[in-house]
């Protein structure tokens, strides 16, 4: 991973620790991102539970989204 963009390897990161234990002591916008990407509505921070205000929130980061889920999938691990 070392050539992409520290945000998508933020984003792989923290997707990967959510999906291995349930919790991230990440940012709110890089929980949100991961949550989008392993499409877990319950990884969202506790104050999001509304899907669009959590997506606006990302801003610019939701291009990083969509490039994980179409290039980069394969670097989340599977759910334990």
């Amino acid at each position: 991973m070392n050539n992409l963009p520290w945000q998508i390897e933020k984003i792989i990161e923290v997707a990967n620790c959510l999906q291995h234990t349930g919790r991230s002591g990440a940012s709110t916008g890089e929980q949100i991102a991961a949550a989008f990407v392993l499409n877990r509505q319950e990884y969202l921070p506790n104050h999001y539970s509304d899907m669009v205000e959590a997506w606006d929130r990302l801003d610019d980061w939701q291009g990083y989204v969509k490039l994980i889920k179409r290039d980069y999938l394969h670097l989340i691990d599977s759910p334990q």
